[in-house]
């Protein structure tokens, strides 16, 4: 069965800092690009940072651009999202997405399989 699994969320105070980790079962992780999605109560899933399969390519949304990292360990069959400076904004529920062609985009419809996500909470 191919999945990916995320794991690392929790709750943080602003301008608090977590990692979050997919690890990818079933398939081997450089086979695919990787990408991280939230969402938030009551607003649509949006896309915040891919990486390609190569590693190579890497975006990010607007919002987050300059203090979260993608990356990926392949040897650990493993992608990570280093999140810096949380804001409250930022709460919401983390997903991976793993999307076969390989590219990377910030469009959840290219993606062919998705965890089931952890949640990220910043309050004090």
């Amino acid at each position: 069965q191919l999945q990916v699994v995320e794991s690392g969320g929790g709750l943080v105070q602003p301008g608090g800092s977590l990692r979050l980790s997919c690890v990818a079962s079933g398939f081997s992780l450089d086979t695919y690009a990787i990408g991280w999605f939230r969402q938030a109560p009551g607003k649509k899933r949006e896309g915040v940072a891919c990486i390609s399969r190569s590693g190579e390519g890497i975006d990010y949304a607007d919002s987050v651009r300059g203090r979260f990292t993608i990356s990926r360990d392949n040897d650990k069959n493993t992608a990570y999202l280093q999140m810096t400076t949380l804001k409250p904004e930022d709460t919401a529920v983390y997903y991976c997405a793993a999307e076969a062609a390989g590219a990377g985009t910030l469009r959840a419809t290219a993606y062919d399989f998705w965890g089931q996500g952890t949640q990220v909470t910043v309050s004090s």
